[in-house]
């Protein structure tokens, strides 16, 4: 039962791959749909056998028909089951990077092109089952929540989706790789930050960051630049969209090197660093960064912040 209910490992997952294998979307059909009775189906199907030896022994007319009017039924339930599940579209709409130890959101759309579908249940193993129904011709968006443990690419792995509509007699499921991949940040400490250094070797005049002060032109626009310095008349000219860039001098830089981290793991010096980032950024205190193979800034904003992050988060592990 516990292969059948697709919590098996080694054979049966290779075998999966091959006929369910990763896609970005999927649209169900009887590839990917597995159906079984539930406990309750099996439990009729044994009460209709005891009818059905009662009415042949005793020649009851009305046994016969109870019998028959139930079989009937159950074989009926079989391919209503199946349909719920069948034609069914889910699409992996992405997700946001997150802190180890936090629950990554999956964002998932689901879509009905030819009829609807009652009494879904989306779920991985040791995770909140989601209930829920898609109407026909309608788009349904869902957030799953999958825990995090360790730094680096996360994948949540098969997502079950099920049903026992209508009755209950029988359970049809089916296993999807929608091919998640989620940023997992190491988790940050709260410690106090280093003391100051100089820059790196070779730097000489002051050197200029990410700021508030001096404008010094336009850039095209790059994901996580902030709307605020969007270059709106520039777009409405049909110029494309462009950011302005302020600079300011890093009188107040401190690097960060993972020589300096305390700590005696590799993942604690990581997480002091990933708490340093943080504390940093709120304090608006250009920063920059220091692995074997990475230097970064100094600089601040959003985008350096997460450039700083998934080095972290990447450090040592393939990107």
């Amino acid at each position: 039962m516990k292969l059948l209910g697709g919590r098996a490992t080694g054979l049966f997952n290779r075998w999966l791959k091959r006929r369910i294998p990763a896609a970005s979307q999927v649209r169900l059909n009887h590839r990917q749909i597995f159906i079984i009775p539930t406990r309750a189906g099996l439990g009729l199907l044994l009460l209709l056998g005891i009818m059905l030896m009662g009415a042949i022994n005793y020649q009851n007319s009305l046994v016969y028909a109870v019998t028959f009017i139930l079989g009937s039924l159950f074989w009926v339930s079989l391919h209503h089951t199946y349909r719920n599940l069948a034609s069914l579209e889910l699409h992996a709409s992405g997700s946001h990077a997150v802190f180890a130890g936090e629950a990554a959101p999956l964002h998932i759309r689901l879509r009905a092109p030819r009829h609807e579908h009652q009494g879904l249940i989306l779920s991985w193993p040791h995770t909140q089952p989601q209930r829920l129904d898609v109407r026909k011709n309608s788009d349904t968006r869902v957030d799953l929540y999958h825990p995090t443990e360790q730094r680096g690419w996360f994948s949540p792995g098969r997502l079950r989706i099920e049903t026992r509509y209508p009755l209950g007699w029988f359970v049809a499921w089916s296993l999807v790789d929608l091919d998640w991949k989620v940023l997992v940040y190491p988790k940050p400490l709260n410690i106090p930050l280093p003391a100051k250094r100089g820059a790196a070797d070779g730097d000489g005049d002051q050197p200029l960051g990410e700021g508030v002060d001096d404008f010094q032109g336009l850039r095209n626009y790059q994901p996580g630049d902030s709307r605020r310095r969007l270059d709106w008349r520039a777009y409405s000219r049909g110029q494309g969209l462009h950011s302005k860039v302020f600079a300011e001098p890093l009188q107040d830089t401190l690097w960060l090197d993972l020589e300096q981290a305390p700590g005696l793991e590799l993942e604690q010096r990581l997480s002091c660093l990933c708490g340093w980032v943080m504390q940093l950024e709120q304090q608006s205190r250009p920063y920059g960064l220091l692995l074997a193979g990475v230097h970064r800034g100094p600089a601040m904003g959003e985008m350096h912040r997460d450039q700083c992050l998934r080095a972290l988060a990447l450090y040592g592990r393939s990107a």
